[in-house]
């Protein structure tokens, strides 16, 4: 799974159109930009979405690999007695074999359906909040338009840097979290996610014998 500001990035709409009233008080546009990338890295509560995501991440990984080590188990077992086995018993076998792959291959899935939920939900609020301030800033200061220039989908290439107001989004930002719940001391610091991929990483899946009939 993508890391929480890989997938913010891809969801998040940063351009924000003004009204017609204050677009006709000049023929240029007011114009801005934002960073995106940067202002969820400072963004208030990230951090912590960020710490509870890999915390149930790595419950989900643990699952995942219990089920791995067990599915391999059973191959390794029928694999060593496969020759002294009757046809009916290799039958019986590889069946159970391939029930216990189609089990491992759900769970995985709706472990990373579970994942990628939950991680919206987590930054969902902290989105809003972003998107909110922006929109703030942008009316407060009779912008047209605000552009980020962080977009993969953009197509600045070089601008203004007076225009930039990604250091006032995160000031404002920092400044309605304070407001709303003062710092507690002892806090931890901030974390770097290393991704939420649910599947564990060098494992390798061993193959389903072919049905013997």
């Amino acid at each position: 799974m993508r890391c929480i500001a890989c997938t913010a990035l891809g969801a998040l709409a940063f351009i924000s159109m003004g009204t017609a009233g204050a677009a006709a008080q000049s023929t240029v546009p007011k114009i801005a930009y934002i960073n995106s990338q940067a202002i969820l890295a400072q963004a208030p509560g990230r951090a912590e979405a960020e710490a509870t995501l890999q915390k149930e991440t790595a419950g989900y990984r643990a699952q995942v690999q219990q089920m791995e080590d067990s599915l391999n188990t059973m191959i390794d077992a029928y694999t060593k007695s496969q020759a002294k086995l009757s046809d009916s018993a290799k039958a019986s076998q590889e069946k159970a074999i391939r029930a216990k792959q189609a089990d491992y291959q759900q769970r995985t899935q709706q472990l990373q359906q579970q994942a990628q939920k939950h991680e919206a939900e987590l930054i969902q609020p902290i989105m809003q909040q972003i998107d909110s301030v922006i929109e703030k800033i942008r009316s407060e200061e009779g912008y047209a338009m605000v552009f980020d220039a962080s977009s993969q989908s953009g197509v600045v290439v070089a601008a203004d840097s007076t225009l930039d107001i990604t250091a006032k989004v995160i000031a404002r930002l920092k400044a309605a979290s304070a407001a709303k719940a003062p710092s507690k001391p002892g806090a931890k610091p901030d974390e770097k996610s290393n991704g939420a991929q649910v599947n564990p990483a060098g494992v390798t899946r061993r193959k389903v014998p072919a049905d013997s009939n």
